[in-house]
């Protein structure tokens, strides 16, 4: 196999909103990931994050073609998930956490992508995946304002980009249910 092919390609990508809120309020939020009473994850734009037991460690799932497994939970502060095996997206090596971080003026809600790919992944990653990841990320921040009740003078729009990668992608479910049926 060819050395280039090999090496592994890092992607490393943070997002962090600042909120005028406790962290006990801020980690309600967090807590309820993947809940039915989910306050953060966007799941009225986005597929839902599903996890068999909730955020236990050992817990599995993700959303969409994105698999995980809860890694680490400390309730309230950090929810912690590392990459499962995911043969439509490719070789995703690492982790992605969201946690809350007390500030002086409030909390710093954050989260942390942290992988290792293939050169393929990583330019499916930085073509399709990231601007999706990205926008998603965004919406979750949004969300947990609109649920802390905070107005957020600038909410988070879809790009152009993202708008055509997610028509592209309903399209392709659709067809692909089409075959199934």
């Amino acid at each position: 196999m060819n050395e280039a092919r090999e090496r592994l390609h890092t992607v490393s990508n943070v997002h962090e909103r600042r909120l005028p809120v406790t962290c006990e309020q801020a980690a309600a939020i967090i807590q309820s990931l993947s809940s039915r009473n989910d306050l953060l994850w966007p799941s009225e734009q986005w597929p839902a994050m599903q996890l068999d037991d909730g955020l236990e460690v050992g817990s599995s799932g993700g959303h969409g073609a994105i698999r995980y497994a809860v890694s680490e939970s400390v309730p309230g502060q950090r929810i912690e998930f590392t990459f499962l095996p995911m043969r439509e997206v490719g070789t995703f090596i690492g982790r992605h956490f969201y946690e809350v971080v007390a500030a002086t003026d409030g909390v710093v809600l954050r989260h942390v992508l942290d992988v290792k790919t293939s050169l393929r992944t990583w330019m499916l990653w930085m073509l399709v995946i990231a601007p999706l990841h990205d926008a998603l990320i965004e919406d979750a921040f949004d969300k947990a304002e609109r649920n802390l009740g905070l107005e957020n003078p600038r909410p988070a729009k879809w790009s152009l980009r993202v708008r055509i990668l997610r028509k592209l992608e309903s399209r392709r479910l659709r067809s692909k249910s089409n075959v199934a049926s």
